[in-house]
């Protein structure tokens, strides 16, 4: 008879808070929206942002709530993301605009050289707090791989001193490019095929002394430009890639070799 008392008062208490929750669960509830669900379902759930929002889930959400978005602007997903997103919201498919990362810099170990033997922790964004970093140039890749660990598509090695991008591999999504402490990484329409590989902001004669490929911001790209495509800004040759029709005449006249042209996909 004494177990029975205390038997009861836990079992009241239990139903109490049973039914506490269920009436809380059932006024506190979220109600899902099947279609920002469906969305997000769709897409690939990389959260790169590279479609301009902060995630899969807000951009889902976005383009439930605006039947004016574009559908085409996830780039890892391209055109298979693009063309689900247009049928679940029963709009006209447009094929997504390709994009992937390049390399503003191009100091291997044989055009530069490091300035000093760093045995803290082995990552970019550590040796860039330590005295700006370990090489000659102080806008140089560093070469420890953070945006190797970035990327999820295996598009990035170090090779010879410097990040090296496969292009058929990546996807645009920016994450290497928000990995790395130099701000070396852009992400460019899938079409261009120009590529200033260096962001040195020093002048032309200290480039000189520190890498032997370095822009030097002489301005003869600049000149020999057809369409007002490429200036030289903070030292260094940057490219417009809304005005750029990779006629590659900037690459040819370049002194430094330093302006690089891919070959078509």
């Amino acid at each position: 008879m004494q177990y029975i008392v205390p038997i009861v008062i836990v079992v009241a208490i239990g139903l109490l808070a049973g039914v506490i929750l269920t009436i809380a669960a059932r006024f506190m509830s979220v109600k899902v929206d099947e279609t920002v669900a469906r969305l997000t379902e769709a897409l690939p759930g990389a959260n790169c942002g590279a479609c301009g929002f902060a995630g899969c889930a807000d951009y889902a959400s976005s383009l439930a709530a605006d039947p004016t978005l574009a559908t085409n602007l996830c780039t890892p997903g391209a055109n298979a993301v693009a063309k689900t997103l247009s049928e679940l919201l029963g709009v006209e498919f447009e094929e997504a605009a390709g994009k992937y990362a390049i390399i503003k810099c191009s100091g291997t170990c044989v055009k530069t050289s490091y300035v000093m033997d760093y045995q803290g922790y082995q990552n970019c964004k550590a040796n860039k707090l330590f005295y700006r970093g370990r090489g000659a140039c102080e806008y140089g890749c560093l070469g420890f791989g953070d945006c190797v660990k970035a990327c999820d598509y295996n598009a990035i090695r170090i090779e010879n001193g410097i990040a090296v991008i496969n292009r058929y591999k990546c996807v645009g999504c920016g994450a290497c490019a928000k990995a790395c402490p130099n701000g070396l990484i852009e992400i460019v329409p899938s079409k261009m095929r120009v590529v200033v590989g260096c962001s040195s902001k020093d002048k032309g004669g200290d480039t000189r002394q520190v890498c032997s490929i370095g822009c030097i911001g002489c301005k003869i790209c600049e000149k020999e430009c057809k369409f007002d495509a490429i200036h030289v800004i903070d030292n260094h040759a940057v490219i417009d890639y809304n005005k750029c029709k990779n006629c590659t005449l900037c690459a040819k006249v370049c002194p430094r070799d330093v302006i690089h042209v891919y070959p078509k996909k």
